[in-house]
């Protein structure tokens, strides 16, 4: 049998498969443990520390008898208890740093596990998609993305093994007080990784089977719900672990005993954290198959594969583009929080250690947001008719550029004694204008906007004349309707909240231009509606994306430095209130996009296929940089504890508790990056190894 056919069968039989690794793991850490006992053993006899020793090992015949005395009570208590070990706290992994062992292997682990739970989410929905619209090609699309689903859920569970044995291993005191809390929540783990893993095989292999009738596909697109479920769940249990570290709850801060299991679960972090996770994981998986469907592409022969990949990369980067645009309001959530549970965490974030890094993650952020418009703006030329909006790309250029600029300029710069002393202050006359919050949430929102109008351009490029909105149906008026009832409860909800704000009358004053602004932007998306209604659709957004510019960028950005100023407490709610503000907008803007051409008159076809090679290198780079930005961000949030196992309950004393510094952090990430995108492209490899042997024999 040649190796080709092996390696076909084992990937066949992942069960078999799964079991040979775990096996395999086993043995071989069961082996460095003992070597790791040896080692120590070495050590201590050179550095001349004395080793307990054991009955029956080093000791002469009359030794022996002499314990066995001991063993009858001969020898007073006090000599026992010295006989006793004390426990271990921290071992090495051959020799290697602990920390950095269990940095990658969890990095790993949550990279693959973020594709795991991010590709069922879409392939469910494009299934439900091809379903609804009779359409065969999402059908095969939502399959062949579940197929790479199930090659790299072996890799997720091996990955996860191999986390336990190096954090049980590694880190035994630790690992035993967070056992001592969350142990009734691991075995709730366990079982849910068993149905996890049922219904994820279940899914994808009776994809054949459950098809033909109505009543069987909506059974397989359940079991697909289900496998979505399962995957949130444990995402969120194992969150609560992860945030109970940052900010520990429902134990007792000076013995660490278990108070509140409840408590220790739902602690002040790990909502604004599953949130957070779920939209990137989201967004990852996303670019993670553009990424893939760029590969197919560019190996493609034919014109019906380069058709078929072309629009399986534009899926996953419009599924990537689509969680990216909220996913900087979840990261804004999850630090207001950090802030709130420790203002030391908070600042140590923000202006500490960890400052330039978001320097970096602004960079990467950028890179995602221009690539994925880069992308968008290639992809106009396989439509016909997107000739019209051509000219507003080199606008958004400039837009996101500028935007971009200002998101990276950093409040306190570098400067030596001498440099400061010429420039005759602590920050820079200019760029210290750029570098507060105030600033950058207002750029943020405005890439945001930019993004979302790239995309309606996009969308429209091949839309002629719309038919009058009164012939839009039912259909239209509820969905206007209740785009405008939501961004109505949304805003005013707020705005009410706002008046009960516990707050010093002083600085309370300073929240009413917020409450006035919302009340502003709530007027705005009633009035589109009512021109939506009265077949001025297209004003109506113009108009909408005109009062959230001037609210959410030009007037809060004018006005947060105010509030910087005199009242910083308000900063917190102005960016709550510009959030709200744009997600109102994008939300009422794409209700109406939908409705108003809805049944329009098509200019052209979308050739697809047709696209230059250079977009699917914009696609490949979309992947390699959501991957880093994963890795830094795990980097910033563990990080954040410094030198605490559980911050302010479990100090690190190992000789590995200093903060690594950013070269150190570039290297381990890179080689983290560098890692996973070698395995992910070695198990897509094996997924197609099965799709090849069928293509060869069709075509024998």
């Amino acid at each position: 049998m040649n190796i080709s056919k092996l390696l076909s069968k084992l990937v066949k039989q992942k069960s078999i498969f799964f079991i040979l690794v775990v096996f395999a793991l086993g043995a071989v850490f069961s082996l460095s443990w003992q070597g790791g006992a040896l080692r120590s053993a070495v050590h201590a006899e050179e550095a001349g520390v004395e080793l307990p020793e054991f009955e029956g090992e080093g000791k002469s015949s009359g030794e022996q008898q002499t314990a066995e005395g001991v063993a009858e009570g001969e020898v007073p208590p006090e000599e026992e208890e010295e006989g006793e070990l004390e426990p271990v706290q921290y071992r090495t992994f051959f020799g290697l740093d602990s920390r950095v062992v269990v940095w990658i292997v969890s990095e790993l682990h949550l990279m693959f596990a973020a594709f795991v739970l991010g590709v069922p989410i879409f392939a469910v929905i494009v299934e439900i998609v091809g379903f609804k619209g009779g359409d065969i090609k999402y059908d095969k699309m939502a399959k062949e993305f579940t197929k790479l689903l199930s090659a790299a859920f072996a890799t997720t569970a091996s990955l996860g093994g191999l986390l336990a044995f190096c954090l049980f291993g590694l880190y035994p005191e630790f690992m035993g007080h967070l056992t001592n809390v969350f142990a009734p929540t691991m075995y709730v783990y366990a079982l849910l990784f068993f149905g996890e893993a049922f219904t994820l095989y279940g899914y994808y292999y009776s994809w054949d089977i459950l098809k033909g009738t109505s009543v069987k596909k909506w059974s397989h697109i359940s079991l697909g719900v289900l496998l979505n479920l399962f995957g949130t769940a444990l995402m969120f249990l194992t969150n609560s672990w992860a945030t109970y570290m940052m900010s520990p709850a429902g134990v007792s801060m000076k013995t660490g005993r278990l108070l509140s299991l409840s408590e220790a679960f739902y602690n002040e972090l790990w909502m604004p954290v599953n949130i957070h996770r779920l939209i990137a994981n989201v967004c990852f998986g996303g670019f993670i198959v553009g990424a893939y469907a760029a590969v197919k592409f560019l190996g493609s022969k034919t014109k019906e594969e380069r058709a078929h990949y072309d629009w399986m990369g534009y899926v996953g980067n419009f599924i990537g583009i689509g969680a990216l645009i909220p996913l900087p309001f979840a990261g804004y959530w999850l630090g207001r929080e950090v802030y709130s549970a420790s203002p030391v965490m908070g600042n140590i974030m923000m202006g500490g250690a960890f400052s330039w890094t978001f320097i970096i993650q602004a960079i990467l952020i950028g890179m995602l947001f221009i690539g994925a418009n880069y992308y968008l703006w290639l992809g106009m030329g396989r439509i016909k008719g997107s000739e019209r909006y051509t000219g507003y790309i080199k606008y958004l250029n400039v837009i996101i550029f500028m935007c971009f600029a200002v998101w990276l300029t950093p409040h306190n710069l570098p400067l030596s004694g001498e440099e400061r002393a010429m420039i005759g202050e602590q920050y820079h006359p200019f760029s210290k204008y750029f570098g507060v919050m105030a600033a950058k949430n207002a750029v943020v929102n405005l890439i945001i906007l930019s993004t979302f109008f790239s995309f309606l351009i996009y969308r429209r490029s091949n839309k002629g004349e719309t038919v009058r909105f009164s012939e839009q149906g039912k259909a239209g008026k509820i969905g206007i309707l209740s785009g405008l009832g939501f961004c109505l409860l949304m805003l005013i909800s707020y705005a009410i909240s706002l008046n009960f704000v516990e707050l010093d009358a002083q600085i309370k004053g300073y929240v009413k231009p917020l409450i006035f602004a919302l009340y502003i932007q709530s007027l705005a998306v009633c009035f589109a509606a009512f021109l939506t209604f009265k077949d001025k659709g297209k004003l109506a957004q113009f108009i909408l994306f005109g009062v959230t510019a001037c609210i959410a960028v030009l007037y809060f950005w004018f006005y947060g430095f105010q509030v910087m100023q005199k009242a910083n407490l308000v900063l917190r709610y102005l960016s709550v209130t510009q959030v709200s503000i744009v997600m109102s907008c994008l939300i009422m803007n794409a209700v109406i996009d939908i409705f108003v051409f809805r049944k329009a008159k098509v200019v052209g076809d979308i050739v697809w296929g047709k696209m230059p090679v250079r977009s699917q290198y914009a696609l490949l780079l979309l992947c390699i940089v959501i991957v880093i930005l994963m890795g830094l961000m795990g980097f910033i949030r563990s990080g954040l504890r410094m030198d605490w196992h559980v911050y302010g309950l479990l100090q690190d004393t190992s000789q590995w508790t200093y903060t690594p510094t950013l070269s150190f952090m570039g290297r381990v990430v890179g080689l983290i990056v560098a890692l996973f995108l070698g395995l992910v492209s070695f198990v897509f490899w094996l997924a197609n190894l099965g799709e090849k042997k069928v293509k060869t024999e069709a075509e024998a």
